[in-house]
């Protein structure tokens, strides 16, 4: 048989297309012609299968090979279809069975030897795979993240002997029977370590229990980092969906194959990062920092030294919770439902307001450094609190501070009441849900509306407000938002 067809994956942000590889051999000149829009380390794997061929005590065909990466307008990069290449070639050149071919899909990049290297991305190819039917081939190093995908058949391969061995019949392999990725779960550092900062607690409280974003303001060295640093620690645990896309994620920004289940992420990228940084980009499009916190925690650090423009890309993730990178040839959607928490002092000397020390910066400053933050991005975070100093005692008592085991259960309460009654948290509410769920008083609706205009909000703005609200009610177990829940709202809201 001179035409072979094999089956592999190419890695299009979190997506994993289909890539048929057609190994065709004719009569000629020998030579390899490989086409399908390759990238450059894609057209270096001629050499890469042939040495690979040639080592394994196989034959390599001296003949006109043509191999086709369909579809041909999708770009093909890095060494993830070498072994797929390589069957090819030695299906069609008689050397290896090729019906069997069709019923599998393999990934792994050859080395000279024969030896099967990982690749990344493979959790996302093993979905897709999965979902194609097909049986999966990967290297060994890969096979416990491949084996994430319930159902999927998995093969785990070393050398490029065993996978013609076993098409050949000579030593058929077994399905990988996964031992199961360590549940690592790293201990997060524990609410007890702050103290005082009752009122600033209270909000990271509110936050965790309805995904809400938060803006601690206040001098330096009054724990706002150490707030923040706590959040992960009082959120739910990840589901198993949740976690696949974690996983999924970090398996494609990671060169590392997963060594262990997620957990929820924690970001704090440092305040000179680039807006590429923040949400991604490159000529072939990865996943920023907005992605990689997603499902977890985005900390942004000394808030108002980031640069203007690398913050108010910020502002259309916050509100549909995915980023598109575009570029001239494609256009890549990566997942970002994060969580933000930020954090800046108030003023440029960082002293305004506190007791201990006098400010020196003029009003002119003041707003100068305020007006770093653009309205529409201070919209969009529903808490904002000041974090005042607290005194000087290094032997405090911790014996009656809230633990972050005893926070949460109280989020894990608050959470299952917005699970089974719309099934998203509070923050993640449509206008629809939130009118269902909030209905409130005549006098209420008209108190909290008049209060609102008062404080110079925007509709936007209010309606994050009933969210807060709404969180409160069930933090508190209520079916009903009532007016002291509204009222405790507007502490979190300066007013414009």
């Amino acid at each position: 048989m001179t035409l072979a067809i094999t089956y592999s994956r190419a890695q299009v942000g979190i997506n994993a297309p289909c890539v048929t590889v057609e190994s065709h051999l004719s009569n000629g000149l020998p030579s390899l012609t490989l086409v399908g829009l390759p990238e450059t380390a894609v057209r270096e794997a001629k050499d890469r299968v042939r040495s690979a061929i040639i080592n394994s005590q196989f034959e390599f065909p001296a003949r006109r090979i043509t191999l086709n990466l369909a579809p041909a307008d999708l770009p093909k990069e890095g060494g993830r279809f070498d072994l797929a290449i390589a069957l090819g070639v030695l299906a069609s050149s008689g050397q290896i069975p090729a019906e069997p071919l069709k019923e599998i899909e393999c990934l792994g990049e050859l080395a000279l030897s024969g030896h099967i290297r990982p690749v990344r991305g493979v959790l996302s190819a093993a979905l897709s795979a999965r979902d194609a039917g097909r049986a999966l081939f990967v290297p060994q190093e890969n096979a416990e993240e491949a084996c994430l995908a319930t159902g999927l058949i998995v093969y785990a391969v070393d050398h490029l002997l065993e996978v013609a061995a076993h098409f050949s019949g000579q030593a058929v392999l077994e399905p990988y029977q996964s031992k199961g990725l360590l549940r690592q779960v790293e201990p997060y550092p524990d609410l007890a370590d702050v103290q005082g900062q009752i009122a600033a607690k209270r909000a990271l409280l509110i936050a965790a229990s309805g995904g809400h974003n938060l803006l601690f303001t206040g001098p330096p060295g009054t724990g706002k980092t150490l707030l923040a640093s706590r959040l992960p620690g009082i959120l739910p645990m990840l589901i198993e969906q949740e976690a696949l896309e974690v996983a999924a994620i970090y398996s494609i920004a990671d060169i590392k194959p997963l060594t262990h289940w997620p957990q929820r992420p924690f970001r704090a990228p440092h305040h000179t990062s680039s807006a590429a940084a923040l949400v991604g980009g490159g000529s072939k499009p990865q996943p920023g920092e907005v992605t990689l916190a997603h499902q977890g925690v985005l900390f942004l650090d000394e808030f108002t030294e980031f640069d203007r423009r690398v913050l108010e890309v910020l502002r259309e993730p916050l509100e549909s919770h995915e980023i598109m990178v575009a570029r001239a040839r494609e256009k890549v959607l990566f997942p970002a439902k994060f969580q933000l928490i930020a954090a800046m002092n108030p003023c440029p000397c960082g002293y305004l307001g506190d007791t201990t020390k006098t400010c020196r910066c003029t009003p002119e400053q003041v707003q100068r450094y305020r007006g770093k933050l653009s309205g529409p991005l201070l919209d969009r975070i529903d808490l904002h609190i000041t974090v005042g100093r607290e005194s000087l005692t290094l032997s405090a008592n911790n014996g009656n501070q809230l633990t972050s085991a005893e926070a949460a259960k109280q989020v894990a309460e608050a959470r299952d009441i917005q699970q089974k009654r719309q099934g998203c948290p509070n923050a993640y509410l449509d206008i629809a849900t939130l009118q269902q769920v909030c209905q409130l008083s005549k006098e209420d609706q008209q108190w909290f509306e008049q209060a609102g205009e008062k404080l110079g909000l925007s509709l936007r703005a209010l309606h994050r407000c009933l969210k807060v609200a709404r969180t409160l009610a069930d933090m508190q177990g209520e079916k009903a938002v009532k007016r002291s829940h509204l009222a405790e709202v507007f502490h979190y809201r300066p007013s414009s």
